[in-house]
């Protein structure tokens, strides 16, 4: 029974370990969905800016109104540019959370499959020993109902 207790202790601790992934993981594409958002919403604002700078290139333009445009085209650019850098980077810490899920659930599959197989071997050493008090109980029936025969013979 201690040995059985230790690994429904060892269970519960990979089912902690496993909800704890699993919240990681949550977090984690929490980020990555955030990021994303925040991708969709920086190339949104660019497009419509690029939209009304056409819009309104057509009625006038200067030089430098011009020259400005081009620069912060290019820090918008930039700024999406950097932004698919941390959209790379929440991919792959989904990914790896993923891994870590992935490897506490079969921790925990494996113990689960451990105790079945103790539960089982105890099952049938408990079914044996019943058995063999059955049969004692049965064969000591026999011998006394013999004797009470002999006995009621004699």
């Amino acid at each position: 029974m201690a040995a059985l207790k230790s690994l429904l202790l060892a269970i519960d601790l990979a089912a902690a370990q496993r909800d704890q992934a699993r919240a990681q993981l949550q977090k984690t594409m929490q980020a990555d969905a955030f990021a994303q958002g925040q991708m969709q919403q920086l190339q949104q604002y660019a497009q419509e800016t690029e939209q009304r700078w056409m819009q309104g290139a057509q009625i006038s333009t200067s030089p430098e109104l011009l020259q400005h445009h081009y620069q912060f085209m290019a820090r918008l650019n930039q700024a999406i540019s950097l932004q698919d850098g941390v959209i790379s980077g929440t991919r792959q810490r989904v990914d790896a959370a993923k891994q870590v899920v992935l490897r506490a659930e079969f921790r925990l599959a494996s113990f689960k499959q451990v105790l079945a197989g103790r539960q089982a071997t105890l099952a049938k050493t408990q079914q044996r020993r019943e058995q063999k008090q059955m049969d004692e109980f049965a064969s000591l029936q026999t011998q006394r109902q013999q004797r009470l025969e002999m006995e009621s013979q004699s």
